[in-house]
């Protein structure tokens, strides 16, 4: 890689400046990928398309000095590919029609194949490292089995968890097989990134923060700590660096950081400076600007990126990162401004 610094500072090697990327760095809030998407016809056929995945992967690098490509694609693809009936629904969001809901629908699904049902994205994988050329690391990414299992038992979004609550306290045991079934899904499927050519990959719990503390440890971390021992090093034997990204984790960390992923994603509930005392030097550390702040004048934007630098200090192993994702809304010449001075703060 002649530009490495997103690799290293996620194996808490030093760097010359913080490396930074952005979750949704790639979307709606680019014209360029509002007018390809609209040209595509939908978003699933974006995410199916190698090429034009690749096209939305690299149009936020063509604007900004990212240190990270990660991979645009969707993390419902597996539940997809099960045949659940993904679609969207605008204002609303991901839907499915025919969400699994007792232990009788649990017990018809099984394991997609990697290759026939999922190969779009190892394609993508492949043609976007063969387009970086080694100039950028590529990231790729799969949502968490809880946060998979949320949407396929509600069927959509939900505000109070109810159907996958009862599931839980109803027929645990049903869920577990769930949960199993999500996790040897989603090991096989960054392993399928892997072998095509992803240097890091992300593991998104979205809906963690949801649960209970005894909850969270049962249903999913639990079950992300199998997804980590079951990644394979890349083609070369080399380690992949794993994130492990709660939305609302601050209260586990210490938890998540003993699981052998290799990174934490922070969202915006969370001092960085407190997160680091308390996992010391187990883990690298990523984010954790709030998202709502690209809103701010690009001068505020400066400012309260040097604070989290300043807090995070003079350590190895930050990456610089937003709580969650850039929001359809943003200006993109206020992400422009973020990035420009992640590298400018902390080069100081």
């Amino acid at each position: 890689m002649s530009h490495d610094r997103l690799l290293r500072a996620l194996r808490r090697e030093p760097v010359d400046v913080t490396p930074v990327w952005l979750m949704r760095q790639a979307g709606r809030y680019l014209p360029e990928y509002r007018a390809l998407r609209e040209k595509a016809g939908s978003f699933m056929d974006l995410c199916q398309n190698p090429e034009l995945a690749c096209e939305v992967t690299l149009q936020p690098l063509r604007r900004f000095e990212l240190d990270g490509a990660i991979l645009f694609s969707d993390i419902l693809t597996i539940p997809e590919a099960m045949g659940l009936g993904l679609h969207f629904i605008p204002g609303e969001g991901p839907n499915f029609h025919h969400p699994v809901r007792t232990p009788e629908d649990i017990a018809k699904l099984s394991m997609p194949d990697m290759e026939d049902s999922l190969g779009y994205v190892p394609a993508a994988v492949r043609l976007i490292r063969r387009e970086l050329d080694g100039k950028t690391p590529l990231i790729g990414f799969a949502g968490s089995p809880w946060t998979l299992a949320t949407y396929m038992v509600e069927g959509g979004p939900s505000k109070t968890y109810q159907h996958i609550k009862a599931l839980m306290y109803n027929a645990p045991e049903a869920l577990h097989q769930l949960m199993d079934l999500l996790a040897r899904s989603v090991a096989a499927y960054l392993n399928a990134q892997i072998a095509a050519g992803a240097q890091a990959v992300q593991i998104f719990d979205t809906w963690g923060g949801v649960l209970t503390p005894s909850a969270y440890q049962e249903f999913s971390l639990t079950y992300m700590q199998r997804i980590v021992e079951q990644l394979q090093p890349a083609p070369d034997g080399s380690t992949v660096p794993v994130i492990l990204f709660t939305k609302g984790g601050g209260p586990w960390l210490e938890s998540m950081a003993a699981t052998g992923c290799h990174a934490l994603g922070l969202d915006w509930t969370i001092n960085i400076d407190e997160a680091r005392e308390r996992v010391g030097d187990k883990v690298a550390l990523q984010g954790n600007l709030d998202p709502a702040m690209l809103y701010a004048r690009p001068e505020i934007i400066r400012h309260h990126v040097g604070d989290v630098l300043q807090r995070f200090g003079d350590h190895p192993g930050h990456v610089f990162n937003l709580g969650h994702g850039v929001t359809p809304q943003v200006n993109p010449d206020h992400v422009a401004a973020l990035v420009d001075a992640v590298h400018e703060l902390s080069a100081r």
